[in-house]
């Protein structure tokens, strides 16, 4: 399997830091960025590697040459004028005839490559977008997937949006070679614009969305944060092939003002402070996850796309504040029968609703998560219960002496766990 990089990029964003070299040359603690890439692909045996090179090219020709003392074989492909994020896809007509995978050339990355493939086979689309939450949605293009993963929606900056799910396309991409079909010219042309988002009418376009460690460098504010996160390993860290740890939250009450059974998403407000407490998850390294009991499912009271409008809102508040989730997991089951309007099918005694332990055990398989290395903060008995059940340390938002720390929100014990 071949790896292509589009290395051809200036970064205009990105010239004070360094004006000199092509964007993908702009060291990192000593290092080019297309080197991180190169290497973090031959750990994963990655052994054939493309490079799509434009701007100041001989620049990363010089360094890279034949990629033999990096472990691996590179082929280079020059434009001869500039062709966009996509044009010279054109000139790979010839040299690939099985799936590969796209990396923009401005990437910082350490994901588990194996399990994105896998993904993209099984949804056996043409292409399978790798996505994630950023602490920005609102200046990125927002991804909108159903349940299958299939894309449903491609939504840019300039696009209306009102309550959206905080995923976005982190720039990594497994396409099947049948994508050549449809460069009949070389020509200048823009990934994102002219090549994915037209999959989306023939159901052809899906994600694989994960919290692995994706981070572009388009900006020196980015630029700095990519230091500081490969100094304290949190880049190598995330990959889900290692073991994560988690900070599984409440909702009702925790993240958002407790209303009781929540029916209305006019009645969804953040509680102070929320926001800052799960940024500092993210600083942190811990997965920031919601579960959630939600009866009003198995009550009739709210449809399932009520509830997912529901949690854009919360998420489309949190990205506001720079904050994201990286899963939400919600319980739809109530074991008692005799509601007006309920539904049946999630009358049940389920193994997810709390106090019971499902949501935490789906979300440690789906995310390979040590539970003993984990929290669970909440503002209920069974919330504490859930924790112990799933072998976590609780945090209680108030006073119980069966936690192992207690706080007065969720601030509070986001620094008592991080300290």
């Amino acid at each position: 399997m071949k790896a292509v990089i589009m290395a051809g990029g200036k970064g205009t964003r990105i010239r004070n830091v360094n004006a000199e070299v092509p964007k993908p040359m702009i060291p990192v603690l000593g290092k080019p960025i297309l080197q991180y890439q190169i290497e973090a692909l031959a750990r994963q045996g990655f052994k054939e590697i493309v490079l799509v090179i434009g701007y100041l090219g001989n620049i990363i020709k010089e360094y890279f040459s034949d990629g033999s003392q990096f472990g691996v074989n590179i082929k280079y492909i020059e434009e001869d004028e500039p062709l966009g994020t996509a044009g010279a896809l054109y000139l790979l007509k010839n040299e690939i005839s099985e799936d590969f995978l796209l990396i923009c050339g401005d990437l910082i990355f350490d994901v588990d490559i194996q399990k994105f493939y896998s993904a993209h086979k099984k949804c056996g689309g043409e292409v399978t977008l790798f996505t994630h939450p950023n602490s920005h949605p609102y200046d990125s293009g927002i991804i909108v997937a159903d349940k299958n993963n299939r894309v449903q929606n491609w939504l840019h900056k300039e696009d209306k949006r009102l309550w959206y799910r905080n995923r976005v396309n982190a720039g990594l991409h497994f396409i099947a070679p049948t994508i050549f079909s449809r460069f009949t010219e070389l020509k200048k042309r823009d990934l994102d614009r002219d090549v994915l988002k037209p999959l989306i009418q023939e159901g052809k376009l899906f994600v694989y969305d994960s919290p692995e460690y994706v981070k572009d460098m388009g900006t020196p504010d980015r630029y700095f944060s990519v230091i500081s996160d490969i100094r304290s390993s949190k880049v190598y860290a995330k990959n889900l092939s290692h073991k994560q740890r988690a900070i599984f939250l409440d909702r009702d009450g925790t993240i958002n003002k407790y209303v009781g059974f929540l029916t209305d998403i006019n009645q969804f407000d953040l509680i102070d402070g929320a926001s800052k407490a799960i940024q500092k998850i993210n600083e942190s390294g811990y997965l920031a996850i919601v579960v959630s009991n939600q009866p009003v499912i198995a009550r009739g009271e709210v449809s399932v796309d009520e509830l997912q409008e529901i949690h854009n809102k919360m998420e489309t508040l949190l990205g506001i504040d720079g904050a994201y989730l990286d899963a939400i997991y919600y319980c739809p089951h109530h074991p008692d029968k005799g509601f007006a309007g309920e539904r049946i099918e999630y009358k049940m005694n389920c193994d997810c609703r709390k106090p019971k332990h499902g949501m935490l055990i789906k979300a440690a398989n789906d995310f390979h998560i040590d539970l003993s290395a984990s929290w669970i903060v909440g503002d209920s008995e069974n919330d504490i219960l859930c924790g112990k059940n799933a072998g976590c340390k609780t945090a209680y938002i108030g006073a119980d002496n069966r936690a192992d720390i207690c706080g007065k929100d969720l601030n509070d014990c986001i620094e008592q766990i991080l300290n």
